[in-house]
Order: C-alpha cells, then sequence, then structure tokens
C-alpha cells in the first residue's frame, strides 16, 4: 500500500528545491506534429510556409513537471496507466522559437490527498530560450490513483501550495458553443509527440488503471479546447 509522507517531502510547506535544468530540443516536424495530434486544421500552426506560421501555444504543455526533484522515499511513484493528468496552467511571456533548444526547470509546489485513497502532486515549470528569457510559466497537478492491486494511497496529511482553485460557473448563456469530431484513432497521433503513456493505447494497461478501454489523452482534449477557442476568437 503506497505511503505519502507530505510533511518530510516539502517540510514547512516550501516547495521544493529547483531541478537541475533540461535542455529541450524540437524541430519543424514536432512542432506540425504536435498541431495535427490536438485536431489543428489552422494554417498558422501545420504549415511551415505560410507567413504566420508559428508553435501552437499549448505546444510545450507537456513539459510540464519534468526534472523535478521527487523524493520517492516520501512521494512514492504511481505506475503510469495510475497517473492522470488533473490541471494544468500555461502562460505564454514570449513566443517559443519556430525551433531549436530551450530550458526548463521544475520543481514540486505541493502534495495533497485527494479523496480516499488518492494523492495530487504538483509542479511548477519555467522554460526559457537561448538568451535565458522566460518564454512559458507552467503549473501540472498529477492525480495518482490506488487500485486494488497495489493498494488504495494510505490517508496522509498534504503540505505545501496549490494552483487549484473553485471556478464559479457564471449564471448565464455561454459566449460561444464549439462542437468537434475527435479521430477515433487520435490517442494514436498524439502519442507521436511524446506522450507514450500505455494507458492510451495498451488495453492490457487501461484495465490495470480501472477503464475498459484505453483513453484519451487528457493534454490532447486540451489543445483540442484550446485549438477551438483560438478559431473562435483569434
Amino acid at each position: 500500500m503506497p505511503i505519502y509522507n507530505a510533511l518530510s517531502a516539502l517540510p514547512n510547506g516550501e516547495p521544493s528545491p529547483w531541478g537541475d535544468p533540461i535542455k529541450i530540443s524540437y524541430g519543424q516536424r514536432d512542432v506540425l506534429l504536435y498541431a495535427v495530434g490536438i485536431g489543428s486544421t489552422d494554417l498558422r500552426f501545420t504549415y511551415e510556409g505560410h507567413p504566420d506560421y508559428s508553435v501552437f501555444p499549448t505546444f510545450p504543455i507537456r513539459w510540464g513537471g519534468i526534472g523535478a526533484p521527487i523524493d520517492e522515499q516520501h512521494i512514492p511513484r504511481s505506475p503510469l496507466p495510475l497517473m492522470i493528468d488533473a490541471e494544468r496552467y500555461l502562460s505564454v511571456e514570449k513566443p517559443l522559437p519556430l525551433e531549436g533548444t530551450v530550458t526548463l526547470k521544475s520543481r514540486i509546489v505541493g502534495v495533497h490527498p485527494r479523496g480516499k485513497g488518492y494523492g495530487f502532486v504538483e509542479c511548477e515549470t519555467l522554460v526559457t530560450d537561448l538568451d535565458g528569457e522566460v518564454c512559458v510559466r507552467m503549473a501540472n497537478g498529477s492525480f495518482r490513483r490506488g487500485v486494488q492491486e497495489l493498494g488504495d494511497i494510505e490517508p496522509f496529511t498534504g503540505s505545501g501550495q496549490t494552483f487549484s482553485s473553485k471556478i464559479e460557473v457564471p449564471g448565464k448563456m455561454p459566449d460561444v458553443m464549439l462542437e468537434t469530431r475527435i479521430s477515433v484513432n487520435q490517442a494514436q497521433i498524439y502519442r507521436l509527440s511524446g506522450d507514450y503513456n500505455a494507458l492510451h493505447i495498451d488495453p492490457a494497461a487501461a484495465n490495470f488503471g480501472g477503464f475498459e478501454e484505453p483513453i484519451l489523452h487528457g493534454l490532447c482534449t486540451l489543445g483540442h479546447v484550446a485549438n477551438m477557442l483560438l478559431g473562435a476568437f483569434c
């Protein structure tokens, strides 16, 4: 049965130290493949010859939390099928280069219980360009579950801060209503951008995680929504 000790991992509720900087290189093909993976047909993001060709704003979202110094003695890792993206926050301070190398660093800011047998780990990530300027600020929450084979996560006391906030549903009709169709093989396409969690393609892994069949990446769904909103308002 997994045991979390958030108070030891984050003494006094302070964030962990920043992890070592990590260099990430990407090229034109990576940028185009991501855009197709989130259902974009906008030539600004899918055709390198477009006069306004640019990197889709959520392109770096999957880098959130990479390199965060996780104390596995106090925050045991869960098998990938039991880890699900729960929340993401992204602020684009400066457009990413069309291709090249960026540097990212991450740290853990909070570890909290979430219901019976579940844990929630939050990280903060900064992405900087070759000039050292911050391009993207991100926060992500990883939802970690227990299952019969491993046992639930033992109840524990949380520590640190949280980026989660309660959102009040406006008491009015939406400003815009949008619909899209997600292809049956969208998960197979999206995973080519680097999210190889077997939960999204392997029936056995999905069953281990408590699902009847592989599920679509949450970040792929997020990308589809971002794509629709950009199309409607930008």
